[in-house]
């Protein structure tokens, strides 16, 4: 493919500051072409960041102590790069007792595996997971493919959901999250946030409530653990959750570089990224991105440019080369998908031209041959 730095697709509008496609979810363009994440970065710089972190010790003191069960707060975490950070400033900086919960997507990396042991063992906290059996996870993933076009359904909803039930079931109000999406998407700023309740992660990325995957090959009773607590149970522990990212200045490959050099943490190759941190827990990270390019026409590495053009790490030309390079690339992880759900190629790639159709409201007309699109 040919390197000339410009945008993938022609007829997209992109942001005239960073690499962002208006085929991005919720974006928004100011009168100046910018799109909402280049101004929540600009947003960023100008925050009293001073005042937000003395909001979140107030906080996080106001639950010391409160749990029945001894904890201050559930930490949900995964093994990657934000889990050990959060895990660091709660526990060395606020000294608060965790309960870390893992809703483990099945697919865990060798990599995932190690970082998640070294994140328990650096922080001596208490931790349990929840690990749902294959079966239904590979049915499940065929499911999701159809619903929202991509393969995580589970893991998008299965975050969401376990913590809660931990928290309710220990009666710990407090939840406490990373990276939050102010930044990073065109549904929020730092001045509107995305509030967190009980459906939070259902309305951000698993759009379908268990309830709604029950069908002829899969029942109520498999999907029992991704069903979220009662409306009643949540208001009965009080529970609210937060995001680091909303209170203290957010900057995850400085923050990857801390844990990794102050604590073993490690990085790994990628599929569809020239980055070697974000999801290497997951074997499965480079299909749910190829997912997105195929659906929306940019995959994780135009998401990454992007911050990195903001950050002036990249030109805009350098992030358009970078994405031709590895968003448009078949990752190999697929073939172990198609064996796994019994989904065929071709079947793969007609579902999701009928994602595409969708988002580009029928028209197909800027998915190129050079750029692997259908």
């Amino acid at each position: 493919m040919e390197l000339n730095g410009q945008p993938l697709l022609p007829g997209v509008q992109y942001c005239t500051r960073c690499c962002l496609p208006a085929t991005a979810e919720g974006l928004g363009f100011d009168e100046m072409g910018i799109c909402q994440p280049c101004r929540s970065s600009e947003m960023k710089i100008h925050i009293n960041w001073v005042e937000r972190e003395q909001q979140l010790a107030k906080i996080l003191e106001s639950h010391r102590g409160k749990s029945k069960s001894g904890y201050d707060v559930i930490v949900p975490i995964s093994g990657g790069k934000d889990s050990m950070f959060q895990l660091y400033i709660l526990t060395q900086k606020y000294k608060m007792r965790c309960l870390a919960v893992t809703f483990s997507h099945n697919w865990y990396t060798e990599t995932g595996k190690f970082n998640l042991q070294l994140a328990l063992e650096a922080f001596n906290v208490d931790h349990i997971m929840f690990s749902p059996n294959h079966k239904t996870i590979n049915k499940l993933a065929r499911e999701s493919l159809y619903k929202i076009g991509d393969s995580c359904w589970h893991c998008h909803a299965g975050v969401g959901a376990f913590p809660l039930k931990a928290a309710v079931m220990y009666e710990i109000p407090l939840l406490v999250w990373g990276e939050s999406v102010s930044e990073s998407d065109g549904r929020a700023t730092y001045d509107n946030p995305i509030k967190f309740d009980r459906d939070y992660f259902t309305r951000i990325s698993a759009r379908f409530y268990a309830e709604e995957l029950v069908g002829k090959d899969i029942t109520i009773e498999e999907v029992q653990p991704w069903v979220l607590p009662h409306y009643d149970d949540i208001d009965r522990v009080g529970i609210e959750g937060i995001h680091l990212g909303d209170y203290i200045f957010w900057d995850d490959e400085r923050q990857m570089e801390f844990i990794r050099d102050q604590y073993g943490w490690r990085e790994d190759k990628i599929e569809g990224t020239y980055k070697r941190y974000k999801s290497v827990e997951c074997k499965m990270a480079g299909l749910h991105d190829y997912t997105k390019y195929l659906k929306r026409g940019f995959g994780r590495t135009t998401d990454q440019a992007s911050r990195d053009v903001r950050s002036g790490l990249l030109t805009r030309e350098e992030g358009f080369d970078l994405i031709k390079q590895y968003d448009t690339v078949r990752p190999e992880i697929l073939d172990w998908y198609l064996e796994r759900t019994g989904i065929s190629e071709e079947e793969f790639f007609k579902v999701m031209k009928e994602h595409r159709l969708k988002v580009m409201g029928g028209d197909l007309s800027n998915a190129c041959e050079s750029c692997n699109l259908f």
